[in-house]
């Protein structure tokens, strides 16, 4: 039995207090050094920009906080909006945080979905596509080392990541054209559930185009794939206690939802009884927890403490039973 964990940040539930949010913030990093330090695999960061509940806008800075405070834990971004940097610049920041890391950041390349991110940042909405490609070549290029032609000058980007041919990246989207893409760049592709004929698009695309690729993805359609789980020996009273930070997170994620954008979790919750039928999110006892893994070998378990402003004291409560009832018993069944 292999138990992988991820510990999510995100930073959803900004509050009106600034100085309560430099707390949460300087609380997520102590508690990605605490996975780090207690058998977590992953920590796990996203990118938004505009979100009312303060949704992670600068996941490349959290990201170096994290490296800086961890030792073995891989980070990884899904999705970084690399549409809207500076290619050079993003090439730059990611070879150092592959250098400082050693290697251990990765991420998941997205377009996203909402025209308000791209004004945001002066960025073209209309020609983002023709931008992505553009940018995929860019930071491929730069990672080289070798000198190559930007926009009508040489230039040689520097440092070179340790990571070779590139620091690991992944291309999200669940779309043909996102399929094509990762096969014309020779990149693996990450979409957001399981998707067999998409799959099966994108491995043709690589065999015309003689690219090797793979997908990367949560591996099931199963709910239990793509839930989030929360720790407590009381899950019926828990339900009543942190179903307002959970609906405020999810709430938030589905207002942005698009005509004719299909996209997973974007279903309308407003009660807890909303929540509880999504299982986007799932409340277990540690015995519960222990016994999913016994009966799943694949499954592979994400905590996401501080969703939607769970107040700081209990996110740390949902942490330590984790790795005290949960993660420390089946490391002794192995």
């Amino acid at each position: 039995m292999t138990v992988t964990s991820t510990l999510r940040i995100n930073m959803t539930g900004q509050g009106e207090d600034s100085a309560i949010e430099s707390q949460r913030y300087q609380q997520a990093i102590k508690m990605a050094a605490f996975a780090d330090g207690n058998g977590f695999d992953v920590v796990g960061l996203e990118e938004h920009h505009c979100a009312k509940n303060g949704w992670l806008p600068a996941p490349l800075i959290m990201a170096g906080a994290v490296v800086g405070c961890t030792q073995r834990v891989a980070i990884n971004v899904t999705a970084l909006l690399v549409t809207l940097y500076d290619p050079v610049r993003l090439a730059e920041d990611i070879a150092v945080l592959d250098l400082v890391s050693g290697g251990r950041f990765n991420f998941i390349a997205g377009l996203g979905y909402r025209p308000i991110e791209y004004h945001a940042v002066d960025k073209g909405w209309d020609d983002r596509g023709a931008r992505m490609d553009a940018t995929l070549d860019t930071l491929l290029k730069a990672w080289s080392g070798e000198p190559f032609e930007y926009k009508g000058e040489i230039i040689q980007v520097t440092p070179v990541p340790v990571s070779q041919p590139h620091p690991p990246m992944f291309i999200g989207g669940m779309s043909k054209v996102a399929a094509r893409r990762a096969a014309k760049f020779g990149l693996p592709l990450f979409p957001p559930m399981k998707m067999p004929e998409l799959e099966a698009f994108y491995h043709e695309e690589c065999r015309r185009r003689g690219t090797k690729g793979f997908v990367l993805g949560f591996g099931s359609d199963s709910d239990q794939a793509n839930s989030m789980i929360f720790i407590d020996p009381d899950p019926e009273a828990a339900w009543q206690e942190l179903a307002p930070y959970f609906l405020h997170e999810l709430q938030e994620y589905a207002s942005w939802k698009l005509d004719g954008v299909n996209r997973p979790l974007e279903q309308d919750v407003s009660s807890i009884e909303d929540l509880r039928e999504q299982k986007r999110f799932e409340i277990m006892t540690p015995d519960e927890c222990r016994q999913r893994f016994r009966d799943n070998p694949n499954y592979s378990s994400v905590l996401h403490p501080l969703a939607g402003g769970v107040p700081v004291e209990r996110a740390w409560d949902c942490l330590r039973l984790y790795v005290d009832e949960v993660l420390t018993p089946l490391r002794l069944d192995q």
